[in-house]
């Protein structure tokens, strides 16, 4: 009964803000061996020297080569330099013909404040693959919201490039394959798989622009023209160290904001450590994703390995895909490169 309750309160249907009109899709050239990948930083700092030596040694055995953003290192607070000087960092990697990727170094906080200093008919006209996670989000969403661009949830340069990871960049941007993206179960030393495991919450499947990322930016960019038009998307989410009532609260923000009203599909990925917290009783996880996606009528599941976890798919923001909700895979059906 309460659960019932629970559900019927999300009922009601908001008067969703006039989203920003769909752009035809622009696919970026795919990635070759001995390219060169840009490593910029439109988020957070990194305050030691040994992440970006790592970074750039992970791309080089990769088979790139890397040129640094001359704003890479700069620091602004807990941001890494100004917003202009980011801003700068993402045009002079856009702007240089011989760059054929950008990376983002890492996440954090503050690619938001950069978005209204871009220049995205600069970045239509020099299709690129811009790729990154997490605070990244903001990036990934708000230039292909502006320009149609398809962009990569996928690792940054701090991230660690497993051969799970490495792979799966492979097939989307350098092999320009038409993947089928799906979960690798791992079971270690226990009798069953524990890391990788998929929940289908409702079964199906169903096509549509894959589009998301980490809950907490996205809910950031509601009502801004930086939000993409989530009608008949597949909306995928991530999040971390969150605590449960603040991810009720930020889906509750989409919700309002109309983002759920014409969904196509729903892929949930690692909630990595959103706990209760301290002082008052919680709803769990799996209730609280029943409230919101329990009723919509729509194929969802939970458990892709996407997020703040050690093995990431490559997800291509926009590109349209086909979900499988019972068999746990995103099957792109174009190649998200060209």
């Amino acid at each position: 009964m309460l659960a019932a309750l629970g559900s019927s309160l999300l009922m009601p249907t908001a008067v969703q803000a006039q989203p920003t009109a769909r752009r035809a899709l622009l696919r970026p050239p795919r990635l070759r061996a001995g390219d060169t990948i840009g490593l910029v930083n439109p988020s957070g700092a990194v305050f030691e020297r040994q992440p970006y030596e790592l970074a750039a040694e992970t791309l080089q055995a990769l088979g790139f080569r890397v040129r640094e953003a001359p704003n890479l290192r700069a620091r602004y607070g807990h941001m890494a330099g100004t917003p202009a000087q980011r801003a700068a960092d993402l045009h002079a990697l856009v702007a240089d013909d011989s760059v054929a990727a950008i990376l983002a170094m890492t996440g954090g906080s503050g690619a938001n404040r950069v978005l209204p200093l871009l220049d995205m008919e600069l970045i239509a006209r020099h299709p690129k693959v811009l790729a990154g996670f997490s605070d990244v989000t903001a990036l990934l969403n708000g230039v292909h919201a502006r320009t149609g661009l398809v962009t990569f949830h996928a690792p940054v340069g701090v991230s660690e490039w497993n051969e799970f990871s490495v792979r799966s960049f492979r097939r989307v941007v350098v092999e320009a394959e038409a993947a089928t993206l799906a979960n690798q179960p791992e079971r270690g030393e226990h009798l069953v798989a524990r890391d990788g495991r998929v929940r289908t919450l409702s079964s199906g499947r169903a096509q549509g622009p894959l589009l998301g990322g980490n809950l907490a930016v996205l809910a950031s960019l509601a009502g801004s023209r930086y939000m993409p038009d989530f009608g008949g998307a597949i909306l995928f989410l991530e999040d971390t160290n969150e605590f449960i009532y603040r991810v009720d609260r930020m889906l509750s923000t989409l919700m309002l904001a109309g983002v759920f009203d014409r969904l196509a599909g729903v892929v949930l990925g690692a909630f990595t450590n959103c706990q209760p917290g301290e002082g008052y009783g919680t709803l769990t996880l799996d209730e609280v994703f029943d409230d919101y996606f329990g009723r919509l009528g729509v194929p969802v599941y939970a458990g892709a390995q996407f997020g703040h976890i050690r093995r990431k798919l490559t997800l291509p923001v926009g590109l349209p895909v086909e979900m499988d909700a019972d068999a746990g895979t995103i099957r792109l059906l174009q190649p998200a490169v060209s």
